[in-house]
């Protein structure tokens, strides 16, 4: 599978603090948006995969909210991702 717990736990690690802090905003946006460019990449073979696709638009919702929510909490911790993981042009 392409996404293991053993990856999880690096994500959760690295942008968590730690391995069993799931529920951190930049945790769950750093996962989100690992599947997000593998759901992009399996579309472009795939364009008929419409349950995929509406997956991705779930996902993409999901993480904009996140991102949302981050950025009125606390907007150095929202600058810092959108740095980290590049979403912004």
């Amino acid at each position: 599978m392409y996404l293991d717990s053993e990856k999880k736990k690096e994500f959760f690690k690295k942008h968590g603090g730690s391995e069993t802090n799931t529920g951190s905003s930049e945790a769950q946006i750093a996962l989100f948006t690992f599947r997000i460019a593998h759901l992009t990449e399996h579309l472009k073979k795939n364009r008929k995969d419409f349950g995929t696709q509406k997956a991705l638009i779930r996902l993409v919702g999901k993480r904009r909210s996140l991102l949302d929510y981050l950025k009125r909490k606390d907007i150095n911790r929202y600058r810092a991702i959108i740095a980290e993981l590049g979403l912004r042009k």
